[in-house]
């Protein structure tokens, strides 16, 4: 026959929608025309498809080859549709059998050889392909990440020959079986190694039992980096549900590690980041670091190091847990509930209200730099801890603090009561549920009324003190915020 259909996906966003590859031989001069809003990845096809049909003994027909990727108006990037491409033209010129190919979907880079290439975005292709009930077969090097998506059977391929002697029924591929979806056991760093510091230790296990945001500060040398880094080993494992998303945005990323299954990201940019890189970006959008982070930690060291708008660009996801990024033809939408840690210095020496060490820094110094991070912005954090300079006698003496396992064992148990109860942690609590769940009893909420009054407390911090307030009761086992736990709330909302 002179004309072929072959099934794939396009990547939009952590979408995948339906591609298909339609190829048409007619007579005339040879040449090959490739239509259907191409990228020049994707133009650049021609030239492997042709190499990697003639290595794999097969003939490149001396035609007039059309190629149209449909839909015309959803643009295609990439090197994943080599494969499709190579098979619709082997098809349409009737050197392989075209029975199978209806209800298979194909992704694959090919190299000159013929050999396939491992593609972005896998995971995504799988999940799409499960849905609408495909087979799917991709190079090798994604069989892993692919086979983590449920109801879809993954057949891995190494070669374009090899794909073609499936569906010429001479040596079938066989369907990949996904190892056991145990979530990954990494040594981290344990919180017993932190000496003194116990009100920042307090409020690392607070923020990690409600999920809530926090911001360290004090002078340098003091541990905030160290409190940070101990934080993974604080939280509960991963729901399958939220493994897979953390996986998917990976998958997009191009950097999937099967091997990192199920454990929770912890990212620490630069403070020289830029705003695309932060919260994702470029002409064909691609996924930044807060949506890197989901589901996981992200970690701003030198908070006021970092450009004004670049922490601006925080906001919104802090808000919803989502990122939408437009440009002029394309916009997608990335997750991105990630858990905000950050930490900073009281002024740009370091030593603004250090016991030995005297500050050079003027007022207008010390001013602009904390200018650096807006009200909104600051706002928008539940959990301010102060993290004071650690005495010699602290120092040198044995670890006195709890380790993270005996600290991860009370997370975990406040964190199951809050699945059960409203099925997201309390930091993720939309207002209208905080007015019935978060309510403190009559002596709280007096205090929170005095300390909206005399703090001047906005209704946002309103919320996030009584949404931490229901975190303490939760760690204190309490069924109503008292007057004790919302003392402990407002008194994480100072810097």
């Amino acid at each position: 026959m002179s004309i072929a259909r072959v099934r794939t996906r396009a990547l939009d966003g952590l979408d995948a929608p339906e591609v298909m590859v339609e190829v048409h031989l007619a007579n005339g001069l040879p040449s090959f025309t490739l239509v259907g809003l191409p990228d020049t990845e994707v133009r650049e096809a021609r030239d492997r498809v042709r190499a990697a049909i003639v290595t794999s003994q097969f003939e490149f027909p001396q035609r007039r080859i059309t190629v149209n990727l449909a839909p015309a108006d959803l643009p295609k990037e990439g090197g994943r549709f080599d494969l499709p491409i190579a098979l619709g033209i082997l098809a349409a010129s009737d050197q392989i059998k075209s029975a199978l190919i209806g209800g298979l979907e194909f992704c694959g880079e090919l190299s000159l050889d013929g050999s396939l290439r491992a593609i972005r975005g896998a995971l995504s292709v799988a999940l799409a392909a499960a849905r609408a009930g495909h087979e799917l077969i991709v190079p090798r090097a994604n069989a892993d990440e692919a086979a983590l998506a449920r109801g879809v059977q993954v057949r891995p391929a190494t070669s374009l020959l090899e794909v073609c002697g499936h569906l010429n029924s001479l040596s079938a591929l066989p369907v990949h079986t996904a190892g056991p979806r145990a979530a990954a056991h990494v040594q981290v760093a344990d919180l017993a190694d932190v000496r003194g510091q116990f009100q920042a230790r307090r409020g690392l296990e607070v923020a990690a039992a409600g999920g809530h945001s926090l911001l360290m500060h004090g002078p340098p040398g003091t541990g905030k980096s160290m409190l940070a880094q101990r934080l993974p080993g604080l939280l509960p494992p991963l729901s399958e549900h939220e493994a897979l998303e953390s996986a998917a945005v990976y998958s997009l990323s191009g950097s999937f590690d099967a091997a990192r299954w199920g454990m929770r990201t912890f990212r620490a940019p630069h403070h020289s980041a830029s705003a695309a890189a932060l919260v994702g970006g470029g002409a064909i959008p691609q996924p930044g670091e807060v949506s890197l982070a989901h589901h996981g930690i992200l970690f701003l060291d030198e908070l006021p190091e970092f450009d004004r708008r670049v922490l601006e660009s925080l906001r919104e996801p802090l808000e919803t847990g989502l990122v939408t990024v437009s440009r002029a033809r394309r916009r997608a939408e990335f997750p991105a509930r990630f858990q905000l840690v950050a930490a900073m210095n009281p002024c740009p020496c370091g030593y603004l209200g250090h016991p030995t060490r005297a500050c050079t820094c003027t007022p207008a110094q010390v001013t602009r730099y904390r200018a650096r991070l807006s009200g909104p912005l600051l706002d928008r954090i539940d959990l301010m801890v102060e993290v004071p300079v650690v005495s010699y006698d602290d120092l040198a003496s044995a670890p006195q603090g709890e380790t993270s396992a005996q600290v991860r064992e009370r997370v975990v148990r406040c964190r199951e009561v809050q699945m059960a109860r409203q099925g997201v942690p309390n930091a993720a609590l939309p207002p209208g549920q905080v007015d019935t769940l978060c309510t403190p009893d009559a002596a709280g909420a007096g205090l929170l009324a005095q300390a909206m009054n005399r703090l001047h407390l906005s209704a946002r911090a309103y919320h996030r003190v009584l949404r931490v307030a229901r975190t303490l009761a939760d760690l204190a086992g309490l069924a109503q915020p008292g007057a004790t736990q919302v003392a402990e709330a407002i008194q994480y909302r100072r810097v």
